[in-house]
């Protein structure tokens, strides 16, 4: 059953969130949001899904896809980030839900025109009153899984720029989740700033 036939008549817009980063030992989480108008035809997307079961050339495809969209003035999307350190201070689940709310906002919508679409567990901010939990939703439906590849493809690349910076641990090759690769370098050098180190406890570091 598709939610997008139960959308409200007041609705102008149709948002998918995911997130995406909630269990790697480094590096930011991040949150996608993507925005489409309730008439738009999602089938221009035919194939997306949940981006852990796309290749990467596969996702950067749909991302291409979705930037010419956004240029035309179609559709709209935001990424937003929260950083270890943050994680660290705060807890996954606060980390990411300012992420969830931070990515909403940059949307900059009336919260009374969107019908929001989650998957998980995931919860957006109360003012928007039009809104529904799916459970596997990046794998149906097709706005859910956008915001799903926007989400990896951008924290993809932010890891790849930090393993330029610290190039000790081959971020641009396990994007900060733990590998046993990822788990040898940690043995050999210790953590590096980008580490979140409440995800370290139960590993025995140099």
């Amino acid at each position: 059953m598709k939610i997008t036939q139960e959308r409200p008549s007041s609705v102008k817009y149709l948002i998918g969130i995911d997130e995406v980063g909630r269990g790697p030992l480094a590096g930011p989480v991040a949150v996608g949001a993507f925005m489409v108008p309730v008439d738009f035809d999602l089938s221009y997307f035919d194939g997306v899904r949940d981006s852990k079961k796309m290749p990467p050339h596969k996702r950067e495809q749909y991302v291409k896809l979705a930037e010419e969209k956004k240029r035309d003035g179609v559709v709209k999307y935001a990424v937003s980030f929260v950083s270890s350190e943050q994680i660290d201070k705060k807890g996954i689940s606060f980390a990411i839900k300012k992420a969830l709310a931070t990515s909403l906002k940059k949307l900059a919508v009336s919260a009374d025109e969107c019908l929001v679409l989650l998957d998980g567990g995931l919860k957006a901010p109360a003012q928007f009153k039009y809104q529904k939990t799916i459970i596997k939703g990046d794998d149906k439906e097709r706005v859910i899984s956008l915001a799903s590849v926007v989400a990896k493809v951008t924290r993809d690349h932010r890891l790849m720029r930090l393993s330029k910076k610290y190039p000790g641990y081959e971020f641009h090759i396990n994007k900060g989740y733990g590998t046993k690769q990822h788990r040898d370098h940690l043995e050999e050098h210790g953590p590096c700033p980008i580490h979140r180190m409440t995800f370290l406890r139960n590993f025995v570091l140099g």
